[in-house]
């Protein structure tokens, strides 16, 4: 029987936007698995912290969005297996803001959420990141969370233009990059965890 809208549960909604990120990227690749491995990757970051339960599982459950804005990026330079021209980078770059714009306009919790994550998700502790160069804990918790758990799913599944690398030589490429690419709070919790990392890898 349909559910009464005000009915829906964590797993309707779960459901929903699984499928409006799925439909997002798809153009891209097909991103399904990826989304999965990302929320629990999210997950298991955010809980290590002090922000406790609700806030983690809003967070993972938001992070889905991330990528959201690749939506509006020409087919040409998501397909290309080639390395990207200056100029098409700055365009790759942009669905960081499409994200915002996408996800802008609404007091859901969850959308609010995705929209941090979907413009800080590049940005860097360093501050060499994009697209304004935050630094250190001016970049927000859940950007810097995601930006972990996009980087360990990018470095060790198969996408269109790259191999993958098995998990502990992601493990040591991400320590090396500790204080430099990634929060060293968050990288305590991820060799902490790692384990469950590779168990989420291996679904």
């Amino acid at each position: 029987m349909f559910k009464n809208f005000m009915e829906l549960n964590q797993q309707d909604v779960l459901d929903h936007l699984m499928l409006t990120a799925y439909i997002a990227e798809f153009p891209e690749w097909d991103n399904r698995a990826h989304l999965e491995r990302i929320r629990r990757y999210v997950y298991i970051l955010a809980s290590g912290t002090d922000v406790g339960h609700s806030e983690a599982s809003l967070i993972s459950i938001a992070s889905i969005l991330h990528d959201i804005g690749k939506i509006t990026i020409p087919i040409n330079i998501l397909k290309k297996t080639a390395n990207l021209e200056p100029a098409e980078y700055k365009i790759a770059e942009q669905h960081t803001l499409e994200g915002v714009r996408l996800l802008s306009g609404s007091g859901s919790p969850i959308l609010q959420t995705g929209k941090v994550m979907a413009r800080t998700h590049h940005e860097r502790w360093d501050g060499s990141g994009y697209p304004e160069g935050l630094k250190g804990e001016a970049i927000p918790l859940n950007g810097r969370i995601m930006a972990l758990a996009d980087v360990f799913d990018a470095l060790t599944t198969k996408r269109p233009y790259k191999t993958q690398l098995q998990p502990d030589a992601a493990l040591n490429l991400i320590k090396e990059s500790s204080g430099s690419l990634f929060d060293p709070k968050l990288i305590s919790i991820f060799i902490d965890r790692f384990e469950d990392f590779k168990s989420i890898l291996q679904m």
